[in-house]
């Protein structure tokens, strides 16, 4: 199925909205420690996000790894992949290829957002972006915090093909 056919679906119910949230921000280890929010959970759409935090970044002190950017894209596109099963609770998804294509340091603020492409019965493929907000104080001498507010700057692109699961 593809975006037109899963938008029209009906809205995911609040338990799985809730069993989301509560799976990635709370009792997965490694994302937890991330300190990763849900902040969209939608049809065919999903928007993650992870705060700045020094422990995330390279030697440099400044920027994030790309380790942390790989992360979000992976979860956010197997995520998405999820929205597109009549009952998101059931069955499972699995990472088969992921494309990160890094086009400049992130120095703040982390957001990905993830929209399936197609949800085929074995195999989906979602699109992801992640952006960052403005630079920290201090990381080049800018002034902007990285708020809501601030300019976001696109820091990776990629696409994931993954292996669906349905029960």
């Amino acid at each position: 199925m593809d975006r037109t056919e899963i938008a029209a679906m009906d809205p995911l119910p609040s338990e799985a909205t809730a069993f989301v949230e509560r799976k990635l921000e709370d009792e997965h280890g490694y994302l937890s420690w991330l300190n990763t929010s849900v902040e969209v959970i939608e049809r065919g759409r999903v928007v993650l996000s992870i705060p700045f935090d020094d422990k995330l970044t390279n030697a440099d002190g400044r920027t994030i790894h790309g380790g942390v950017a790989a992360t979000l894209i992976d979860t956010a596109g197997g995520v998405a992949q999820r929205t597109a099963f009549e009952d998101p609770l059931d069955g499972g998804v699995a990472t088969v290829n992921l494309n990160a294509n890094y086009l400049r340091p992130a120095t703040g603020d982390l957001r990905a957002e993830a929209e399936v492409v197609r949800a085929g019965g074995s195999i989906g493929v979602s699109d992801m972006t992640v952006t960052t907000a403005g630079e920290r104080e201090g990381a080049d001498g800018g002034g902007d915090d990285g708020g809501e507010g601030a300019d976001r700057s696109e820091v990776v692109v990629g696409q994931g093909s993954f292996r669906l699961f349905r029960e």
